[in-house]
């Protein structure tokens, strides 16, 4: 054991800041970007699949073809699709392109969300930890039951008859 002893709290202070080597704060995940600059990933909803495509820009979003508002015509579906820009405060910095297939415009919506969430981490691993802390990364696994036979529904069974 050491020969040096501590005697108070300034003295154990002092021995942590030599012992740890001064390493500068690095990211866990590199940036993943293509030839284009632009970061890519995949988000999922119900039956919904979205394929994200986002870069930098002055907040322009595309879906299928066609601008968020046509798209997306309720403002609640708007208001879903820039979560993840509000809560890393980069709305308006990003131009995101995006194609969506199966599903309702909610869970469209929602898998939209959950790609650019995704690619957002691409393009900028500092944020990472944000973006997850707000649940954003996370699929959310929710889907339709199905049906069952002998029944009406997934679980609903047929009217019951006396006679």
């Amino acid at each position: 054991m050491s020969d040096t002893t501590l005697n108070d709290l300034a003295d154990l202070g002092a021995a942590a800041d030599v012992a740890t080597p001064a390493a500068p704060a690095a990211p866990l995940r590199e940036k993943e970007v293509d030839a284009q600059g632009r970061a890519y990933a995949t988000g999922r909803r119900k039956d919904a699949v979205a394929r994200v495509w986002i870069k930098p820009g002055s907040g322009k979003v595309v879906i299928n073809g066609r601008d968020q508002s046509v798209y997306f015509a309720r403002p609640t579906l708007r208001l879903v699709i820039d979560q993840p820009f509000q809560i890393a405060d980069r709305a308006g910095q990003y131009d995101v392109i995006a194609t969506v297939k199966g599903g309702g415009l909610s869970g469209q919506a929602g898998a939209v969300k959950h790609g650019i969430a995704q690619a957002l981490t691409k393009f900028e691993p500092v944020l990472r930890g944000v973006v997850k802390a707000a649940g954003f990364l996370t699929r959310d696994s929710r889907v339709v039951e199905r049906k069952k036979y002998g029944r009406a529904k997934a679980r609903r069974s047929f009217q019951f008859s006396k006679r």
